[in-house]
């Protein structure tokens, strides 16, 4: 990617950061009602709490890798591949993306979802006939602050959606059949429950902890409490989620991928161009995919090969319907 000269590049920076406080000001009253610990005294009444299967209906493995700059086209073209939003979502349908706002950082960082992927996302589920879209993501900042830096809630605005703050009313405590982590554990179950479809929306970036943050890791924002005893289990909870969402659809956005010092990067630097954008019904043949825009192959994620061998995907994504289109 040209940034210009260095002088250039720290006057973007240097504006990039500058913007960031000035949004975190704005945030700041929010931050102090905010508790990054999730609700405690939960009704235990509701602790046997599933959560539905929103996978596709038709059972079908599906992916589509579109090679290309354009993020917008991209999309377009990987969901008439698929069949079309319309073979997704169904008239009158309440549907929920799930982005990656985690931090308060702009988009041109790529820490977080593109707002472009968000608005085209949300327009093609109105066009499809969605009786309302609604955005989600439970953020490590502040998340007023954060839906707004990262342009997520303008963007969903734009086209007509809404934003699910994480709000303690919208977390309960769940236990995932089977789990040996996620139990007894606050999980931001009210979107979840409130949705007909899901459809997870991520970008592809490095992790130093579980190697990369793609379409399985960012199910990670839906947990609620002091999530961060995961870390040291990092690729057990990613499996596990896997089990415990069964999305609709899955979009991974490797336009410009964060390849080093995810996942909150900070610099240009760490952004390469790799002009891919990857989406499916499989998101375990997703994040496989996605892999190799990181220079690693999915043997080299244990998560991936855990969540191939509980059976909710595969990483032998040749084994589905797979289609690669270069714009």
């Amino acid at each position: 990617m040209n940034t210009g000269s260095p002088t250039d590049r720290r006057q973007f920076i240097r504006r990039i950061w500058e913007a960031a406080l000035t949004a975190a000001g704005a945030g700041a009253l929010g931050l102090v009602f905010w508790d990054r610990r999730g609700p405690r005294n939960i009704d235990p009444q509701i602790r046997e709490l599933t959560l539905p299967d929103y996978s596709s209906e038709d059972g079908t493995g599906k992916v589509c890798l579109v090679r290309g700059r354009d993020r917008v086209k991209a999309v377009h073209v990987a969901l008439e591949s698929l069949g079309g939003m319309q073979s997704f979502v169904r008239p009158g349908d309440k549907v929920l993306l799930k982005v990656n706002a985690a931090f308060a950082t702009p988009p041109a960082l790529g820490a977080t979802t593109h707002p472009e992927l968000v608005a085209t996302v949300a327009t093609l589920c109105r066009k499809a006939g969605a009786g309302k879209v609604m955005i989600t993501d439970n953020p490590i900042n502040d998340p007023a602050a954060c839906f707004e830096l990262a342009g997520i809630g303008p963007a969903a605005r734009q086209a007509g959606a809404g934003v699910f703050l994480p709000s303690p009313d919208r977390f309960a405590a769940f236990t995932l059949s089977g789990g040996r982590l996620i139990r007894d554990w606050p999980v931001l179950t009210g979107p979840l429950s409130w949705a007909d479809r899901v459809i997870g929306l991520a970008p592809v970036k490095d992790h130093h902890r579980s190697g990369a943050s793609l379409t399985l890791k960012n199910w990670y924002g839906l947990l609620g409490g002091r999530r961060n005893i995961f870390h040291q289990q990092i690729h057990g909870i990613i499996a596990e989620l896997a089990l415990m969402v069964k999305p609709t659809l899955v979009i991974l956005d490797g336009i410009q991928s964060m390849v080093s010092n995810g996942p909150t990067g900070g610099s240009l630097d760490d952004l390469k161009a790799t002009h891919t954008l990857v989406a499916g019904t499989d998101p375990v043949a997703v994040d496989a995919l996605g892999a190799g825009l990181l220079g690693k192959l999915a043997a080299e994620l244990p998560y991936l090969l855990l969540a191939d061998k509980t059976g909710v995907g595969t990483v032998d994504y040749r084994s589905l319907k797979y289609v690669e289109v270069s714009l």
